[in-house]
């Protein structure tokens, strides 16, 4: 079986410095907030080269908790992709306020900036790209627009630590950028956690305070906050697998360099771009026609090889959206997307073996 994603084998040679800092957790009784929380963001702000960084329970409290410091209230449009992970909107909604989705970039699945414009009313209050699978959106274009519309920039990076454009790391291109820590990420913990990077002193005191119910000191309450913390059990494991980052990124890289020159020249079969600025890969997504798609995925289970479907419908057209209004064919690009994408293994821990049959049965499906 070659697995989407090994997290027992990725972990397995550090399990026991793993469970030597979990017994060492346990006997201070420190679960929430304290020194393992203090040491990650610390990693974090010296790793992405943010000046703040807060520590959060999952990428969507992420979403949530930067959306209220920025003043998102019922009523304000947020334009953001159809063509992600649901909490993107989810959070927006949430807050009252309108999701206003844009359509993709054939070539990344990322937001198209050349659409944008047309996005905006009197209503638009902010901009929240996707850098979806490791792969920075057009952050150039954005910024420029959001300059000249007043708007603010949550970059949502759940997918994209690691990732650069232009020398820049995803989390400084906005006024605050969201990542998530869940397993299957670059970057995994044991189960949710997420955090917040921003360059803005101000909006980082009011997150400090959202992210434990509004509070500035204990049990005096400035806003309306709510529960955003990560659990200092995630923090000490994070801590951990953070020393490993760059060489796990690295080496997802090279597993889709390899794809990449495999699959070249394959007429109908589209790869994402290893030199788009830094990708960091945390998914590895190929467009091929439907049926294609269909032929790869049969034999892909024959062969007991794992994959993904990054996402089977877009969110304009998922039901809990049916109030924005949106049918089939307005947002065309994301839709086709929808049945053509297909994710492989990129596991930092593939053998060439392993490589050569994924690509060889990818070849078959597409009668190469």
């Amino acid at each position: 079986m070659i697995p989407l994603l090994n997290i027992p084998k990725l972990h397995s040679p550090f399990q026991t410095e793993i469970e030597e800092s979990f017994r060492e957790l346990l006997l201070t009784g420190q679960f929430i907030n304290g020194p393992q929380i203090e040491e990650f963001e610390k990693k974090v702000i010296e790793f992405t080269g943010s000046k703040f960084a807060l520590a959060t329970g999952s990428g969507t409290d992420s979403l949530m908790l930067t959306l209220m410091a920025l003043g998102v209230k019922s009523g304000d449009e947020v334009i953001t992709t159809p063509y992600t992970f649901f909490s993107t909107a989810g959070s927006i909604a949430r807050l009252g306020a309108v999701p206003v989705f844009v359509d993709i970039e054939n070539s990344t699945f990322n937001i198209d900036p050349k659409l944008i414009d047309a996005a905006i009313t009197d209503k638009t209050v902010g901009i929240i790209p996707v850098h979806l699978f490791g792969n920075c959106a057009d952050m150039t274009s954005i910024q420029k627009i959001a300059a000249e519309k007043s708007l603010f920039i949550i970059e949502d990076a759940a997918q994209a630590i690691g990732a650069k454009q232009n020398g820049k790391f995803a989390g400084n291109m906005g006024d605050a950028a969201i990542f998530s820590f869940f397993p299957a990420k670059n970057l995994g913990a044991l189960g949710d956690a997420g955090g917040v990077v921003t360059n803005n002193s101000k909006l980082y005191k009011k997150m400090l305070a959202l992210r434990s119910h509004g509070a500035e000191k204990k049990y005096h309450h400035k806003y309306i906050g709510g529960n955003f913390r990560m659990d200092s059990l995630q923090a000490a494991m994070l801590n951990i697998k953070f020393k490993f980052l760059d060489e796990w990124t690295n080496k997802r890289r090279s597993v889709a360099g390899y794809y990449n020159t495999q699959f070249a020249g394959i007429k109908e079969l589209v790869t994402p771009e290893l030199e788009n600025d830094f990708h960091v890969y945390n998914q590895y997504v190929i467009r091929v026609p439907a049926n294609r798609r269909s032929s790869i995925i049969e034999l892909f289970k024959k062969r007991e090889i794992g994959f993904g479907i990054y996402y089977p419908a877009p969110l304009h057209l998922q039901p809990c959206f049916d109030y924005l209004g949106y049918k089939r064919g307005s947002l065309p690009k994301a839709e086709i997307a929808c049945l053509e994408n297909l994710a492989l293994p990129i596991d930092p821990n593939i053998s060439p073996d392993e490589m050569k049959l994924v690509a060889e049965t990818v070849k078959e499906g597409m009668n190469i």
